[in-house]
């Protein structure tokens, strides 16, 4: 390669690496604004709202949300939500994927069929008749009408039946052969080669029931209820005072924030390719 190509080259490369750094400049400023906001006072976030330093350096904002809110009684419920929800999505999609993906029952193409049909549908067309529905069962304002609906989702059993399918049933036909039923088969044979989509199921459905906020508006009313988004909302509107409180919300915001990256830094490398993990004949 002559010094010229070399030198284009190298060009080149400085110029895309300086348009990536300010694209992701772009991406994290208005995390960095948070981050600083809520260790200013509220007249120097309204006086200087994009500063970086704060003129003031003060926890007063983190002493009033942990210590005069109800924010350790919201981040609680997210945490006991968020747990259920999780653990019992990885089992019941790892179940329902494998049935779909290995067992042979009358019906099976038209619950397939189904299970893409709800992933089309918009969640917001579901919401009423999910409210009706846990109405009638009584299940309204409790930690099971908030849960139990959440429990299975159509995309993670999408994303396990198509994994459980790249693995060979040869490996499933060895195991009955020594004498395994199929749920054993499931459990100690299949699912350990799983790890790949468990791993994204894990993340997904963490994600998901810690973000979900429509959800827990039709299924619970009481205040003893409310999880993270319910109250950041309320705070977004203007509960616990007047003023614009930019220290006080954006501090909640940040908090709620962390359990999110902390899992997903943890993990980003298991994300799968939808086809790892599995043995290949």
């Amino acid at each position: 390669m002559s010094p010229a190509r070399r030198r284009h080259l190298e060009i080149s490369q400085m110029v895309l690496y300086a348009v990536l750094l300010i694209i992701a400049l772009i991406y994290i400023f208005p995390f960095l604004i948070q981050l600083s906001t809520m260790f200013k006072t509220e007249a120097d976030a309204n006086t200087d709202p994009l500063g970086l330093i704060p003129p003031t350096w003060t926890a007063a904002a983190l002493t009033r949300l942990f210590l005069h809110s109800d924010f350790p009684r919201w981040f609680m419920n997210s945490v006991i939500v968020t747990v259920c929800v999780t653990i019992g999505r990885v089992f019941f999609d790892s179940l329902a994927g494998y049935a779909l993906a290995r067992l042979h029952f009358r019906g099976r193409n038209v619950i397939f069929a189904g299970l893409v049909g709800v992933m089309s549908v918009p969640m917001a067309v579901l919401l009423i008749p999910k409210f009706l529905i846990i109405k009638q069962l009584g299940l309204y304002d409790t930690y099971g009408g908030m849960i139990l609906p959440l429990l299975v989702d159509a995309a993670g059993v999408f994303i396990m039946k198509n994994f459980f399918e790249s693995v060979p049933v040869a490996v499933e036909e060895s195991a009955r052969m020594d004498g395994a039923n199929t749920f054993q088969v499931f459990w100690h044979v299949v699912l350990p080669m799983a790890t790949p989509a468990l791993i994204t199921i894990t993340i997904l459905s963490f994600q998901g029931s810690w973000n979900e906020l429509a959800h827990f508006i039709i299924s619970a009313q009481s205040p003893a209820l409310a999880t993270l988004t319910k109250g950041v909302a309320q705070l977004a509107a203007g509960a616990l005072g007047a003023a614009t409180q930019y220290p006080l919300k954006l501090a909640a915001a940040t908090i709620m924030t962390i359990p999110v990256v902390i899992i997903f830094f943890i993990f980003q490398k298991r994300i799968m390719n939808i086809g790892s993990g599995a043995v290949k004949e």
